[in-house]
């Protein structure tokens, strides 16, 4: 059965945990300036950590899960925990970010090494919640700290959780799906909502998100929705291309008049869209949406084939998780400011401590301003073959 965790963010999850005994002020000058909204692109705010990285000993890990459901890993989180733990100071002993290549033999693997070399904090994303648990258990056997990175391990034992706001995400998606309906004249909307893997909680949070936005769509009668499940109910989904072209092929052909699609990420939804182009569709006729802001997804959107994509700032997430992996590392408590809300573990059914960070819902409009002044993707190659073109960027304000 799938299980739900659940956030709180702002001043009530901060007044909750202080109530609880939860935080103790952090001492150093770091603890009143490092804050969850004090990162930025050029990883500035990490310096201010390098009197509490002084404190510590040991090195840091983390463990990434694979490079097949999302390029970010690769690309993205790696580099950017690296910098970020340089930049507080750490030495190249210290750090060490190993990829699990979606394996979790792998990545329980890559965890014990952690704790053979003497690694005092692990980031991990995991690939599922059961190696993530038994990670867990195993590194607080050891004396080690861990921290959920990106995805929460439902029955763990982790120290924090780092993400962006998950409800959040499924909300953009289902508001961009709304939006493009009405903006590409999408009349009788036959709606396919498609979904993560049911052992990803933030497929499970995604889904809470655009489901609020959609139901009341699909209980009015103004949007039909097709497919085996009704509104609430969650299927097994998957976070793997080719399973979800399957899908979608096997659902358009028992429902032909399927007109608008709900992708949760861009990867899932590039074959999709080519499947689509092979049968005629035009541009801005058949709204799908996407998340991760890949080049693949961010070039469908130049195009006209995709409505959005919702693109989660990963400098953020990264600097934040190794802000909070120096605090343990010192053994001090991170401060209030830095941990900005609670995600329930419905399996424990505890509050974890959690830095909820921001995403953004890109579009034509913006993408100049978000993606590209990020210098998330260069936009030499996403306004070339075989993403976009030249002309496409210059509409958007995007120069090669």
């Amino acid at each position: 059965m799938n299980v739900r965790a659940r956030t709180l963010t702002g001043a009530a999850a901060v007044t909750a945990l202080v109530a609880a005994g939860s935080f103790v002020g952090a001492p150093g000058a770091a603890a009143a300036t490092v804050s969850a909204t004090t990162f930025n692109r050029n990883f500035t705010t990490m310096a201010l950590l390098k009197p509490v990285t002084a404190k510590g000993h040991g090195g840091i890990g983390a463990i990434l899960p694979d490079t097949v459901t999302s390029t970010r890993y690769v690309e993205f989180d790696a580099p950017y925990l690296t910098e970020a733990m340089q930049k507080a100071g750490l030495s190249g002993s210290e750090i060490q970010v190993v990829n699990a290549h979606g394996s979790d033999a792998t990545e329980y693997a890559d965890a014990q090494a952690d704790v053979t070399k003497g690694d005092k904090v692990i980031i991990m994303d995991p690939l599922d919640s059961g190696v993530g648990a038994k990670i867990e258990s195993y590194a607080a056997a050891h004396g080690v700290k861990v921290i959920d990175y990106d995805r929460l391990t439902l029955g763990g034992q982790r120290s924090y959780y780092v993400s962006f706001n998950n409800v959040r995400v499924g909300q953009l998606l289902g508001q961009g799906l709304v939006s493009c309906i009405s903006a590409w004249h999408v009349s009788k909307p036959v709606v396919l909502v498609m979904h993560g893997a049911d052992t990803d909680n933030n497929a499970t949070l995604f889904a809470d998100g655009y489901d609020s936005v959609l139901q009341p769509y699909f209980k009015s009668g103004k949007y039909t929705l097709v497919g085996k499940l009704q509104p609430g109910e969650v299927p097994a989904g998957t976070w793997t291309p080719t399973v979800a072209l399957t899908e979608f092929q096997q659902e358009y052909t028992a429902h032909p008049n399927i007109n608008a699609v709900l992708m949760p990420n861009d990867e899932n939804g590039a074959p999709i869209i080519k499947y689509l182009k092979e049968k005629g569709i035009k541009p801005q006729t058949f709204p799908v949406t996407g998340q991760d802001a890949t080049l693949t997804g961010l070039g469908n959107v130049l195009t006209g084939y995709q409505c959005g994509t919702v693109y989660k700032p990963i400098y953020l997430e990264a600097q934040a998780a190794v802000a909070l992996a120096v605090y343990l590392r010192a053994g001090m408590t991170p401060p209030a400011s830095l941990v900005n809300g609670t995600t329930t573990d419905t399996t424990e059914h505890k509050a974890v401590p959690s830095v909820l960070l921001t995403p953004e819902w890109v579009t034509t409009k913006n993408m100049a301003s978000t993606v590209i002044a990020d210098k998330f993707v260069p936009p030499a190659q996403l306004c070339a073959a075989p993403y976009a073109s030249a002309a496409a960027c210059k509409a958007a304000g995007i120069k090669p």
